[in-house]
């Protein structure tokens, strides 16, 4: 363990050292998370599409006129 006194350039080059690693992690997901966004939005829009136009189709009244 050393016994120097902890500089304020030791505390900045280790925040940066950090921030350096987190932005590169984010970087490498962030168009994993855009492919992913865009086909849940995708999926869910089918589902709205298919769950509306069943249930248009449950509250349709035939109406046959016969003529006499």
């Amino acid at each position: 363990m050393s016994t120097r006194p902890i500089s304020l350039a030791d505390i900045e080059a280790t925040a940066k050292k950090v921030q350096a690693r987190a932005q590169g992690k984010v970087e490498s997901k962030k168009q994993t998370m855009v492919t992913a966004a865009a086909a849940g939005g995708v999926v869910l829009l089918l589902l709205f599409f298919l769950l509306g136009k069943r249930s248009g189709r449950k509250k349709t009244t035939l109406v046959e006129i016969r003529r006499v």
